[in-house]
């Protein structure tokens, strides 16, 4: 098998193990909003192979980064979860409990290790920021376009609303460079 291939494998039991810990935390319905920042990420980059250096994507990855941290803030100060578990009817998970701890480690650690493998040119990290910036350009954008229209309040506040509006357009920029530095190979052909 190829490195390549060897590569593909690691990121969808990646993927899968984020869906799944995600489903573990939050239930069926938020899983499938994780799913399109996770899922969409790793389509688009076994798609949309890029040849982009961390050079060129340092500075818009480091300012959506910081967007996101701003986002979490607010998220907590607005109490999206509680807001989320009346939603769904789930309870809101303890903070430290497992799939929520291995969640984030997968997660967000493997989004702070992008710059380390962008920087020796490994595919896991085109694979992570792709889905870096699918989670923060499409899936954020669901609270605005969905968690409203859930609860019926399409023209209100909904808790972390306020940061997306600026989040969601710089990650969308990130993946419009990535997608001008696409190459024209087969992420499945040889190596």
């Amino acid at each position: 098998m190829n490195t390549k291939k060897i590569t593909i494998l690691i990121a969808s039991v990646i993927t899968s193990t984020i869906l799944l810990l995600g489903y573990f935390a939050f239930g069926f319905y938020i899983m499938l909003v994780f799913s399109s920042g996770f899922l969409t990420g790793l389509l688009l980059w076994i798609i949309f192979p890029f040849h982009a250096s961390y050079q060129e994507i340092r500075k818009t990855f480091f300012l959506t980064l910081i967007l996101f941290l701003i986002h979490r803030v607010e998220e907590k100060y607005s109490n999206f979860f509680q807001a989320l578990s009346h939603i769904t009817n789930t309870p809101t998970p303890e903070i430290l409990s497992w799939s929520v701890v291995l969640l984030v480690v997968l997660s967000v650690g493997g989004w702070l290790s992008i710059p380390y493998l962008l920087k020796r040119n490994l595919e896991l990290g085109r694979y992570l920021i792709w889905t870096f910036f699918a989670a923060m350009g499409i899936t954020e954008l669901a609270h605005i376009l969905v968690f409203p229209i859930i609860i019926n309040k399409p023209f209100e506040y909904f808790p972390g609303m306020a940061s997306v509006f600026v989040l969601a357009p710089v990650a969308c920029r990130g993946i419009f460079l990535i997608l001008k530095k696409r190459r024209p190979t087969d992420p499945l052909s040889a190596a």
